[in-house]
């Protein structure tokens, strides 16, 4: 089935569910009570990534996308904007800000693109925005936020122009913490440890990594080694030391840096 015939009957059935002698659960939702469903379905939709599953991510897309599409039916029953001017806008700007395909510009690499969408962006023009840093939301995730402002403002030159300089950044910032909490000033020895995770957003930006993704899977690394030191413990009906536990957590690592070495030297395959 074409795409687009799949996305119209996909229309089709929500407009469906939310008509009279639809769902009543789908009738009585409102812009305000998705809210929370397409955040839920935005981390779905990350974590099924992350995990490496093609079917769980593409089953999370699809429940991102009827939330979105639900979204828009609401918008338009409110005589706000109708679902196909929604779909018509988004086609429109994403066509405009590429003139490096369909117009007379070029760029070379993915950062000269990105140069051209945000020249682009700032000549559409939303007047009561002073700077470039405007419109970037205020409840995005912390670590999203700062790659954003970093984004934004490297957009205009302001930015480091190797990642030499950036790791020199993060020392340099990790010693000002070191030098503030020796001196006894505690709080701006958290005041500077803001600053080193700024500058370690700022590294995985030019490492073309996103800080949550990656931040993440340190978690479910932790979460997995960490599993096991309880289970050794539960084994052993005592609580353990901490040596102990340390030395759990090393066996742990290099059984996961051996998998990991097979695995690159295709210990997988058959045979």
């Amino acid at each position: 089935m074409p795409a687009s015939e799949a996305f119209r009957r996909l229309l089709a059935l929500e407009y469906t569910l939310r008509a009279p002698g639809g769902c009543p659960w789908d009738a009585a939702q409102t812009i305000e009570t998705l809210k929370p469903n397409l955040l839920e379905e935005t981390y779905e939709v990350l974590e099924a990534h992350s995990d490496g599953s093609a079917e769980d991510f593409r089953e999370e897309l699809g429940d991102l996308l009827y939330v979105l599409l639900f979204m828009g039916i609401i918008a338009e029953e409110e005589k706000l904007f109708t679902v196909e001017e929604m779909i018509r806008e988004a086609h429109d700007k994403i066509h405009r800000r590429h003139p490096h395909v369909f117009g007379e510009q070029e760029a070379g690499s993915p950062d000269d693109a990105k140069r051209v969408w945000e020249e682009m962006k700032r000549g559409e023009g939303k007047k009561d925005r002073e700077s470039v840093l405007d419109g970037i939301p205020h409840n995005l995730p912390a670590l999203m936020r700062a790659r954003r402002v970093q984004e934004r403002a490297a957009a205009v030159g302001f930015d480091w122009e190797h990642p030499d300089d950036v790791f020199a950044k993060v020392e340099e910032e990790m010693e000002e913490v070191r030098r503030s909490y020796r001196a006894g000033d505690r709080d701006h020895a958290i005041e500077e440890l803001g600053d080193v995770l700024f500058a370690v957003v700022n590294l995985l930006r030019f490492l073309n990594r996103n800080p949550e993704e990656v931040l993440v899977t340190t978690l479910k690394k932790f979460e997995r080694r960490f599993r096991e030191v309880e289970r050794t413990m539960n084994l052993q009906g005592r609580r353990m030391t901490l040596e102990e536990m340390d030395a759990v957590w090393e066996r742990v690592k290099r059984a996961e840096r051996d998998a990991d070495r097979d695995r690159g030297a295709g210990g997988d395959s058959p045979g």
